[in-house]
């Protein structure tokens, strides 16, 4: 009877050790009781730091009782797709989406495992809830939209009255459109001239910005993952050309731009982690948690190297980046 139960016990952890959301942490992770999938989109700073502090979050609140396996899709939408497939397949507790078309194939994967997004614009143009206010499915989270209006005003501090200022983005992104759509509405109320230049993937970064500044002379970039991954694309177009550019991103502004409103992606990341622990833990239904936005922290910031480059005056009360 002994010798049968040292057996048993023998198959059940060895089961557990196969088993587990994708088993990319080590094996002694697998008897962690919450398995969560992390899946993001595509590799920058702005992301890679809502991930962190959504582990650290997690990792504060849960300490050995979670384990996750991390995916990064490569900015590949077929990536995000067999990603989800295999969290559901793999029988995770919870699904954090870090960017809107990991949340999009996430959703698409699963009406029953719990979604929690983050860095997503409008969790509404996404086609992932019914509302803000009310999601009424699967997923909830948190969003990296700050106003519009008040970026569009930063950008501004820096311009002419007569700069016609260009809104780019990748128009494969659902929320640069939505955020692009908010600005064209706002220059349009203000007076002021602007063109819009899309591109379809990073190849045209730098020919479609190139003829942007030779039209325009200020460059106006929402929270766009492909514009993110290519700042210094941006840079080495704009700063020759002297216009002023404005990043939805403080990590875009870093690493590129002149100027951000700025969000903490990693705060973006700790809330979305905060909120998958009232889901795992206290059973809160996300159809019933609504998305959240950012309302404290928003500061007005400008890269120094950039505008010393461009010879520009700083406005008071703005603060330079790391």
């Amino acid at each position: 009877m002994k010798k049968m139960t040292k057996l048993t016990a023998l198959l059940m952890t060895a089961a557990m050790v196969m088993t587990g959301c994708g088993g990319s942490e080590d094996a002694a992770s697998s008897n962690a009781t919450y398995k969560v999938g992390i899946i993001q989109q595509m590799e920058h700073a702005a992301l890679d730091a809502a991930t962190q502090g959504f582990q650290d979050k997690l990792e504060e609140l849960l300490g050995d009782d979670v384990v996750f396996d991390y995916q990064n899709a490569q900015g590949e939408q077929t990536n995000c797709t067999t990603i989800a497939t295999k969290f559901v397949s793999d029988g995770c507790d919870l699904i954090m989406a870090n960017a809107t078309t990991a949340l999009q194939s996430a959703y698409a994967a699963t009406a029953d495992i719990p979604i929690v997004g983050t860095s997503v614009t409008d969790y509404v143009t996404a086609g992932v809830v019914d509302s803000n206010e009310a999601p009424g499915r699967n997923v909830t989270g948190v969003s990296d939209l700050s106003s519009i209006d008040a970026q569009i005003d930063v950008l501004l501090q820096f311009c002419a009255e007569d700069t016609k200022v260009a809104v780019v983005y990748c128009s494969a992104e659902p929320n640069s459109i939505y955020q692009a759509e908010l600005a064209e509405k706002y220059l349009k109320s203000l007076g002021r001239d602007y063109a819009v230049y899309t591109v379809a993937d990073s190849n045209e970064i730098q020919a479609v910005l190139t003829n942007a500044v030779s039209e325009c002379g200020a460059v106006y970039i929402p929270t766009d993952n492909t514009l993110a991954n290519n700042m210094e694309i941006v840079k080495n177009v704009t700063v020759p050309a002297g216009v002023p550019s404005f990043a939805g991103a403080e990590q875009m502004c870093v690493e590129g731009a002149l100027s951000t409103l700025s969000i903490s992606y990693y705060d973006l990341g700790v809330r979305a982690g905060e909120m998958a622990y009232e889901i795992l833990v206290n059973g809160a239904n996300p159809a019933e948690m609504s998305v959240e936005f950012v309302s404290e922290g928003i500061t007005p910031k400008y890269n120094a190297e950039i505008a010393a480059a461009l010879g520009v005056t700083v406005p008071e009360g703005m603060t330079a980046v790391e």
